[in-house]
């Protein structure tokens, strides 16, 4: 009986078999979902690094100096060798390892991701060919970049039944000095680039030392501290602590090695990993006995090697490759953990945020059949940059000055103009340091054209060419040559040198209103941001926008040229003969003082041609005087009778003098008279038959003077030096009363209504009559160029598998999060 109730007896469960058993499957559940999370942040992170992606994944990056032992470490971590040592030397590209522990996986099966795609290749047989690809994909971007180093990471999978659930970023190790053949600011790039990598705050920092450095002359750790002052997300390695042991003889001695108090702060207690020398081929599992034997020699050392052995309570964590790869792994499980909750949310947005680009993306696929959506659409947006034109030359602040608008030395160089023409002086105009645009940059341009213009004076004339003008005016005009000669050397100097002038004035406005093309897109789409008003817009179709800036430019290039023309015109205005401006002084002082202005400058012009312009001394003057001896009376001077010459006409008053009513030209007239009464008729011909009769008549008062002589002194060398001078300085007033002329009364303005008037009322004609006055055929070639629609499909592929590749992520981490509620 008692054996049969002891057959039939149920078996039971003693209270501690229930909580082991209780414990190994909670052990199981949660494996379990931390290889889900570790699978999903796996995923996600190589469609982030296919997509270019910039997800806040936790992820681990090792970095440290050269020789550091930080390859030695990341075999460690596989399980498995592959002589990433070998390569570290010829690698300038980081290198993301994931590991996934497979407990099928007896042998490592690693991949390496394509570059430019989330798909991973065919798995890599045989552990000494990762090596080689890691450099061959080295050599290849650098040569395709033209660069030492890159950012641009390689992907590789490492699936082992002997490694754990970790991914860590390598990165290329620190350098002193670029190896041979390299640039030799490649060791300031690889820093540079280590440190970009390093910043982002969700990352945690693995930084290897090797036991032989000591803390106070470390080299990088500095560059650490830069990163991350703190060490609130770095984790300190000392590597290669094999090599310091011997050192340490007392308790004392090796505790305060390994608080490393003073230099990394009381909460950071670093790891003192040693690992294998031997270099030989061995089996894995010899590898990782090796490892585990090196772990325990070193315990082994400490206690029973030193004095007192150490304080294991504080440090034995913190001791041994075990130890370093325990707490990564946690460590890593722990962030992932942590940053599900806003990574699912991260997936959320940008999964909607690809849908809503791809179904742009198919709207303007679609619009491209639909010729009259397209020409509305089109209108609308070409409408919208005129109008952001228009208020830019108005004056507006936004966009930001700071950035987009330029000084004046920059929009010297960005034209390719340089500096005024004949202006020797540096022309700086008030605000010129200033980033300007649209209307303010507009008026000082314009500012600075007058200051270039007014620091213009009259070019020096040699003598010849003086003496080529003014003796042919001999005859001419009544005897007025001086006044002429004068006259015609300031209107070709004022064509010959301000004409380059307003060409350049117009050519830099011009480039002043092209800037703004690029000003109105960005202000459009900031407009269309702020109001979510993307109906019309036009990105993407690169041929259209190709053809608005065409356009564009081409108003612009047509507004330069009508301006030059007009502009050429009243310069050729203001220095025709026919033209007053020279005169208009002789007439604004009244007609007394002019007549005697005019009296004697003919008297010099009734011996014009007998008076020498050349460089001439005493000799000459004596030659002069013996020539005029042998030469015949003149027929202009007459016998005086005694008793009747000049004393008693100045006898005369003016009384006693009759002025005829309608003077005659056979009679001597007043000057003053004829000048004011032909003045007051205003016409042209008209003045000049008064000038005319002027200086005939003012010649017969010259001649009276005994004739032949410019002024009063006889010297040769004197008259020459004083008529040089004075045609020159007549000249220079001349050229300033038309450069004053010209620019006040006709360029300033012509400028403003040639450029400013017709780019707020003629733009959007001109634009939309270039454009869109074309047959249908015509206007969708802007849309539907040659390969257009090809690019718009693939852009469109590339969305949907991006779309696919986070819609999975997303679901994917939504379990995740299940599994934590």
């Amino acid at each position: 009986m008692a054996s049969s109730n002891s057959f039939f007896t149920t078996p039971t469960k003693t209270p501690s078999e229930k909580s082991s058993r209780k414990t190994q499957n909670s052990t199981r559940m949660d494996a379990s979902e931390s290889r889900s999370r570790f699978e999903a942040y796996n995923r996600l992170q190589a469609a982030a690094v296919a997509f270019g992606e910039k997800l806040p994944i936790p992820e681990i990056v090792a970095l440290g100096g050269q020789s550091d032992g930080k390859s030695s470490l990341l075999e460690a971590l596989l399980g498995f060798r592959f002589n990433v040592r070998e390569v570290e030397m010829g690698t300038r590209r980081p290198l993301i390892l994931q590991m996934v522990h497979d407990p099928t996986a007896l042998e490592p099966r690693c991949r390496f991701q394509d570059e430019d795609s989330e798909e991973y290749g065919n798995p890599v047989v045989l552990a000494s060919a990762i090596a080689d690809i890691i450099k061959s994909r080295t050599e290849a971007l650098l040569k395709k970049t033209k660069t030492a180093v890159s950012s641009i990471p390689i992907v590789m999978r490492a699936e082992y039944a002997h490694c754990p659930n970790l991914t860590i970023i390598d990165t290329p190790g620190f350098v002193l000095k670029a190896r041979k053949g390299e640039p030799e600011n490649t060791p300031q790039e690889i820093l540079s680039m280590v440190k970009s990598l390093a910043s982002p705050p969700h990352r945690i920092l693995l930084f290897l030392q090797q036991s032989s450095v000591e803390w106070c002359s470390s080299l990088w750790l500095d560059s650490i501290r830069e990163i991350d002052p703190a060490f609130r997300r770095t984790i300190v390695v000392v590597s290669k602590f094999d090599n310091r042991l011997k050192e340490f003889g007392d308790r004392w001695e090796v505790d305060k090695y390994l608080s490393a108090s003073g230099y990394l702060g009381d909460n950071t207690h670093p790891f003192f990993v040693a690992l294998p020398k031997d270099r030989n081929t061995v089996s894995n599992d010899e590898f990782r006995r090796q490892i585990s034997q090196v772990d325990s020699e070193v315990l082994r050392h400490l206690r029973d090697g030193v004095k007192g052995g150490f304080d294991e309570e504080k440090f034995r964590s913190h001791i041994g490759f075990g130890c370093l790869r325990e707490y990564l792994e946690s460590e890593l499980q722990k962030r992932y953990k942590e940053a599900a909750p806003a990574t699912l949310a991260l997936l959320e947005q940008r999964c909607g945020e690809v849908a809503s680009e791809l179904c742009r993306m198919e709207s303007k696929i679609q619009a491209t059949s639909d010729i009259a959506h397209l020409r509305k659409y089109a209108m609308l947006y070409t409408a919208s940059i005129s109008n952001h034109v228009s208020a830019l030359i108005e004056g507006a602040a936004d966009p930001a000055p700071e950035q987009w608008g330029k000084t004046t030395m920059e929009e010297q160089s960005g034209s390719g103009i340089g500096s005024w023409p004949a202006v020797t002086s540096e022309v700086k105009p008030a605000n010129s340091s200033l980033r300007l645009y649209g209307g303010a940059a507009f008026e000082r341009v314009m500012f600075e054209f007058r200051c270039a213009a007014y620091s213009i004076e009259c070019p020096s004339v040699s003598r010849e060419k003086v003496a080529n003008i003014l003796l042919a005016h001999t005859g001419k005009r009544g005897g007025r040559g001086l006044t002429e000669a004068a006259a015609e050397i300031a209107r070709a100097a004022a064509r010959s040198w301000l004409a380059p002038l307003l060409d350049t004035a117009c050519d830099r406005l011009a480039f002043v209103l092209e800037n703004l093309f690029d000003l109105a897109l960005e202000r459009n789409r900031a407009y269309e941001s702020q109001n979510g008003k993307k109906h019309c817009s036009m990105d993407g179709y690169v041929g259209f926008h190709a053809a608005l800036r065409h356009a564009y430019n081409r108003f612009l290039k047509d507004l330069a040229k009508q301006c030059k023309q007009l502009l050429r015109h009243h310069l050729d205005s203001v220095t025709s003969p026919y033209s007053l401006v020279c005169y208009e002084n002789d007439f604004e002082g009244g007609s007394l003082s002019n007549a005697s202005s005019f009296q004697k400058i003919n008297r010099a012009s009734a011996g014009l041609f007998s008076f020498e312009l050349s460089e001439c001394g005493t000799d000459s003057h004596d030659e002069t005087i013996k020539d005029q001896e042998n030469r015949p009376p003149e027929k202009n001077v007459q016998q005086i009778t005694p008793g009747k010459g000049k004393e008693s006409r100045e006898a005369l008053r003016e009384c006693q003098m009759t002025v005829p009513e309608t003077p005659s030209p056979e009679q001597p007239s007043d000057v003053g008279y004829a000048v004011k009464k032909e003045f007051v008729n205003g016409m042209d011909i008209g003045v000049r038959k008064r000038v005319s009769r002027v200086t005939r008549n003012s010649s017969r008062i010259g001649g009276q003077d005994g004739g032949g002589t410019l002024f009063s002194n006889d010297d040769g060398s004197s008259r020459c030096s004083s008529a040089y001078t004075e045609i020159c300085s007549s000249a220079a007033q001349h050229f300033a009363k038309i450069r004053e002329v010209l620019i006040e009364r006709s360029v300033m303005s012509t400028l403003n209504s040639g450029f400013l008037t017709p780019c707020r009322e003629k733009l959007v004609v001109a634009l939309c009559l270039e454009l869109f006055a074309v047959n249908d055929e015509k206007f969708t070639d802007m849309f539907v160029a040659p390969g257009a629609i090809e690019v718009l499909q693939n852009e469109r592929q590339s969305l949907q598998k991006r779309q696919k590749i986070l819609q999975t992520c997303l679901n994917e981490f939504k379990t995740v999060a299940q599994s934590l509620c």
